[in-house]
């Protein structure tokens, strides 16, 4: 079975002139006039990201003090789908009537507005644990999905398969100065305040997704179809397209598996970190009703660690790998690493290997996985970037979580499961995930190979010409 792509052969393109592209072309294959854009996309996603792991620390922190602590926090992502389930068909209804300057402005300000009122109810003693836990689940993949959408809508296959490793750097990074961030103002703010500093971050991100959205419309008059940017997305419904459609039902079978994966793993986490606060608790070691801040700082940390590796090996092994290996060698990496992580953990169950098997396997996850995640929807029209990516991204998402949740109650209430036992689980899964990538990294190939150097049809073509494809003098 080959698992590596045939590297593929870029047009000849002269080397960029300006001192931007020529420092950025050191980690990517990055081209004259790219630079401006490519920068911008990547501080948009970096504020996003930010944001969201300033929250991530108080989210673990005021749900798994709510009576039930671990066993609420997986069952709650069972209630996400739910959610989800209504969610999206909203947001395609949104998509349907406006353009996507205007849905990605209403969505993100609605999340930000939510911000001051968790803030406020939780300051006057209202238990928001689970609510929050549920709005940051929809949060997350929401407004990050839009963001892929988007920059999947400004890029062709090929330009996306070379510049995307640079923005989702953007990301990993965001995440570890957001969880920086957390780490040190927790202890100094507290676990609340921490919601009113990721809502500024937050409306910041939109000022820059304005902005490059104002180059881009510029981009487009100047192309010659001045209008053309502030057209609605489509009237397709976001559950059919995915339904119609078996390349992206095989994505979305990969994005059930990954999550299933690794929620099964999170519950592992959460029961030790818990049982340590507890245990130290009674030990005398730390003081009651200290548990929150404990839990807290020890996830600002972990997720502190994770975002680091994962940034480094995006800023220098991601790029190169899917210039190298292609893309469908690169869906089929996490799986192997999840199995082998898994089984460590199987043999060798401890409080240490469960922590460096999550960090080991998040690490990846955030980087090379989703960097060619979010190259699978390259070749995608425009109504399947913004409305069937919303269905594999937030709620197939939550129904492999739904798959954790149901897994995690069978196993500690009915069948009384260690944690080596739990492990095995995710080995057997593993292996199911590694043959999905298999085939839809060989789909993902048939589906990109014909089309490079050619133009896309009307229906999946950027409405602008991209920077990144411009003949420049």
């Amino acid at each position: 079975m080959v698992l590596s792509a045939t590297t593929e052969t870029a047009p000849t393109a002269p080397l960029p002139r300006g001192p931007l592209e020529r420092f950025l072309r050191l980690f990517a294959d990055v081209r004259e006039g790219e630079g401006g854009q490519l920068v911008l996309l990547a501080l948009n996603v970096f504020l996003i990201l930010t944001a969201y792991y300033v929250m991530k620390p108080a989210r673990e922190a005021l749900i798994l003090m709510e009576p039930g602590g671990a066993e609420i926090k997986s069952y709650s992502t069972a209630l996400q789908a739910v959610l989800l389930a209504v969610a999206v068909p909203a947001y395609g209804a949104l998509a349907t009537r406006l353009s996507r300057r205007r849905l990605i402005n209403a969505v993100t300000a609605f999340f930000v507005a939510c911000l001051p009122l968790f803030y406020v109810a939780a300051e006057v003693g209202v238990h928001v644990g689970i609510t929050f836990f549920l709005w940051i689940g929809v949060f997350s993949l929401m407004v990050i999905s839009q963001f892929w959408a988007y920059a999947n809508d400004l890029y062709t296959p090929e330009a996306g398969k070379r510049l995307f490793a640079l923005v989702a750097f953007g990301a990993s990074s965001g995440a570890v100065f957001g969880a920086f961030v957390s780490g040190h103002l927790i202890g100094v703010l507290g676990v609340h305040a921490l919601l009113l500093v990721a809502a500024t971050i937050l409306a910041a991100s939109l000022v820059v997704f304005n902005f490059i959205d104002l180059r881009a419309r510029s981009a487009a008059s100047a192309a010659g179809h001045p209008k053309a940017a502030e057209l609605p997305i489509g009237h397709g419904n976001a559950f059919g397209l995915v339904l119609s459609s078996g390349y992206l039902l095989l994505i979305a079978a990969l994005f059930l598996l990954v999550n299933w994966v690794n929620t099964t793993g999170e519950y592992v986490l959460s029961s030790i970190v818990k049982h340590a606060a507890d245990a130290d608790v009674a030990a005398g070691i730390l003081a009651p009703g200290k548990e929150g801040a404990f839990i807290g700082a020890f996830f600002a940390h972990y997720f502190q660690a994770v975002n680091v590796i994962g940034m480094l090996l995006q800023l220098l092994v991601v790029s190169r790998l899917v210039k190298y290996v292609g893309v469908p060698a690169g869906l089929c990496i996490l799986p192997l690493v999840a199995f082998g992580s898994y089984l460590a953990a199987a043999l060798l169950p401890s409080l240490a290997i469960i922590r460096w098997v999550k960090i080991t396997e998040r690490s990846v996850d955030y980087s090379l996985q989703n960097t060619v995640a979010q190259m699978l929807y390259l070749p995608t029209t425009r109504e399947e970037k913004y409305k069937a990516k919303q269905v594999t991204d937030t709620f197939v998402v939550r129904a492999g979580d739904v798959l954790a949740a149901a897994t995690v109650f069978v196993g500690s209430s009915v069948m009384a499961l260690s944690v080596s036992q739990f492990a095995l689980i995710n080995v057997s899964l593993a292996v199911a995930w590694f043959l999905i990538a298999v085939v839809l990294g060989r789909e993902f190939q048939r589906q990109t190979m014909p089309k490079e150097g050619a133009a896309t049809d009307a229906a999946s073509a950027p409405l602008e010409t991209p920077l990144a494809e411009r003949t420049l003098p």
